[in-house]
């Protein structure tokens, strides 16, 4: 007779209540009770909190899971994510690019639709004109760089990604730039700075200053895709980049004073 496992993997939102149901039922089932809450020795209070959340309950558990993966579980979690609706029109998800251990990030918005084709972010118009500023700055893309979105999924038509799309990716967001581990973060538009700022303000009035992610300086700058089309601000970028630059000479110059 085989051994029987008591384990099982929870594969999506439905079957994480399901099971969370299931568990529940288990005195009843038994006789123990004549309902679960009745049980004095089982979690039913707690499961049934799990059950009536919902999908939130599932979402909290599923942003756990992604925060503990690495490079490797990361990728295939998010070329197989169906937590928002970008997946169901994706030609594949647009995960990132360039040097794991960069002392870079660049974080755009979303893939447009050359990136869903290629399946790698910035590479139309916008990602040739990314990779000048990068040059002009002594920079090139997977050298010391990395490259991210805030979403991972092309929206339809290249819009802005909505609030709730934003929110089923920030794990995989957050995850990167923990694995990574960036000296410096620059936000490429308003939906990167707004979202990992967590703030509804315009990019005009959040350049020249530096932020803070979670202990990482970051600096605003524009998306290469607006700059394109607002030429006269390309100036205003090249400060920022310059800013980047001194931000970043001043955070090496202090490494080097703190290892001596």
């Amino acid at each position: 007779m085989a051994e029987e496992s008591y384990d099982h993997l929870i594969r999506d939102d439905e079957d994480f209540v399901q099971h969370g149901n299931y568990i529940r039922q288990n005195p009843v089932c038994a006789k123990l009770a004549a309902n679960a809450e009745a049980y004095p020795y089982a979690s039913a209070s707690c499961i049934e909190q799990i059950a009536n959340a919902g999908e939130g309950a599932c979402a909290t558990g599923r942003r756990a899971a992604i925060l503990r993966m690495d490079w490797a579980e990361l990728k295939d979690s998010a070329a197989g994510c169906t937590a928002c609706r970008l997946h169901e029109k994706r030609t594949q998800a647009v995960f990132g690019v360039g040097d794991q251990n960069a002392d870079w990030l660049f974080v755009g918005e979303g893939p447009g639709a050359d990136e869903d084709a290629k399946g790698e972010p910035f590479v139309g118009q916008a990602g040739k004109l990314l990779d000048n500023m990068l040059a002009a700055i002594q920079l090139k893309r997977g050298k010391n760089v990395y490259i991210a979105n805030v979403v991972k999924c092309r929206p339809p038509g290249n819009r802005n990604p909505e609030q709730d799309e934003a929110a089923a990716c920030e794990p995989y967001l957050t995850r990167q730039i923990e694995l990574i581990q960036p000296k410096l973060i620059v936000a490429l538009g308003k939906v990167a700075a707004q979202q990992l700022l967590a703030t509804q303000s315009a990019v005009g009035s959040l350049r020249g200053q530096l932020h803070n992610h979670r202990g990482i300086p970051l600096i605003v700058t524009y998306h290469p895709a607006y700059l394109l089309r607002n030429l006269p601000d390309k100036a205003k970028a090249w400060e920022d980049l310059c800013f980047a630059v001194s931000t970043m000479n001043g955070l090496m110059a202090q490494q080097q004073a703190d290892q001596q």
